[in-house]
């Protein structure tokens, strides 16, 4: 019948996403013998059949391991990202966890005014030692710690009181957010990404709980209204797997359409 390869393929789609959530809080680690097939099927309610084409595309990806007449390992752990975001859309990330369906609180909140450094005062246009608001969190995605935001905003932009802006940033809002519904024209932004490492020890690395020297992903952005003035420069930096960035590209003058959830020329 027509309908059933879209089914067959839902259900398969549903268990593959069930083993990852299985495997990802930490119950396995790599190198662990899974649980036997039959187990593993009745745990997640599931034909016997759908699992092994679910384990089959984690095997094409890694994440286990199938050992003929020895069982099946967990090879490496994929956790779902707790912030899935393509750079052609400016969204902030306390809206993309909306859409995602994850809760985003922050803690270690600190706002003051500071000086800025230099390369912060260039982007934002500032005078040499002005000082500018600095806005600095750990972000919580699900009770853990899934990014360090610092966000240098422009003395120019109209913010609520201390105290609103505090609850605010402390329930998960992002500056992008709070910058917006100030009124501020915000049209494009500028983004950098590029690698680094997390010590232990050190302010970063201790706010993620990063145990050893760890890689880790930094996003720059630059925030710019209509005239292209730089109101907001951003320092993001995400652990491994708090991320999944992905970005369209097409042949210049190509408008680009949306095809079964997918973008293609």
């Amino acid at each position: 019948m027509p309908g059933e390869p879209t089914e067959k393929v839902s259900v398969v789609d549903s268990a593959e996403v069930s083993l990852r959530e299985w495997l990802g809080p930490g119950h396995y680690r790599p190198g662990d013998r899974l649980p036997p097939e039959q187990e593993i099927a009745s745990m997640l309610g599931i034909s016997r059949g759908t699992l092994r084409l679910a384990l089959e595309r984690l095997a094409a990806n890694g994440e286990i391991v199938r050992r003929q007449g020895s069982g099946t390992y967990v090879g490496r752990v994929a956790v779902p990202a707790a912030f899935s975001e393509g750079l052609e859309v400016l969204e902030s990330y306390a809206s993309l966890a909306r859409r995602q369906g994850h809760k985003v609180k922050a803690r270690g909140v600190t706002i003051e005014q500071r000086r800025a450094p230099g390369f912060v005062a260039e982007a934002l246009n500032l005078r040499k030692n002005g000082d500018a608001l600095c806005v600095e969190r750990t972000v919580l995605v699900d009770k853990a710690p899934a990014a360090h935001m610092r966000d240098w905003i422009h003395p120019s932009v109209p913010l609520p009181s201390l105290t609103s802006l505090t609850n605010l940033i402390e329930r998960g809002a992002m500056m992008l957010d709070v910058v917006i519904n100030s009124g501020v024209p915000v049209a494009f932004a500028r983004t950098g990404v590029r690698p680094r490492l997390l010590e232990p020890g050190e302010e970063i690395g201790d706010a993620l709980g990063v145990r050893r020297t760890t890689g880790a992903l930094e996003i720059t952005e630059t925030i710019h209204v209509n005239d292209g003035e730089a109101v907001q420069y951003s320092i993001d930096v995400f652990p491994p797997g708090a991320i999944d960035l992905h970005v369209l590209r097409g042949f210049a003058g190509r408008e680009l359409h949306p095809v079964n959830g997918r973008q293609a020329p």
